[in-house]
């Protein structure tokens, strides 16, 4: 079974690029094809600008990437909601990780589903959307 999988990556991406904090303001995407528990195929897409659709312009970016799970460390609730509309299931690593550690924890099951207790507000003008 396959399966694409998206993480917010800082620049260049990759799977020893640092994981972004940002979901919605990240550098870019690394989306990875997981086959059989193992990481084939590797791309990097770039970050698209909320000007271009607000907080959904990633969600739908994502979808029309074909992603069907996403690594984040946190996200507004428009985001999330809008990832679960088009199918995307998020996975919370709350943690500064590499992509490729992000991935390993995701693959031996080890992030749990990301909920709406873990979607930030945007107070104090921080959020991860």
């Amino acid at each position: 079974m396959s399966i694409k999988v998206a993480v917010p990556s800082d620049f260049p991406g990759g799977l020893d690029a640092t994981m972004s904090a940002h979901f919605g303001h990240c550098d870019c995407y690394t989306i990875v094809t997981i086959d059989d528990r193992q990481v084939n195929d590797v791309a990097i897409v770039n970050g698209i600008p909320h000007a271009e659709g607000g907080c959904m312009a990633p969600v739908n970016y994502l979808a029309d990437n074909q992603v069907q799970a996403l690594i984040a460390a946190g996200m507004g609730m428009r985001p999330f909601m809008g990832l679960q509309s088009v199918g995307v299931r998020v996975h919370l690593n709350p943690v500064q990780s590499t992509v490729k550690q992000a991935l390993e924890s995701f693959i031996s099951g080890q992030l749990p589903a990301f909920g709406q207790e873990h979607t930030c507000s945007g107070a104090k003008g921080h959020c991860h959307s």
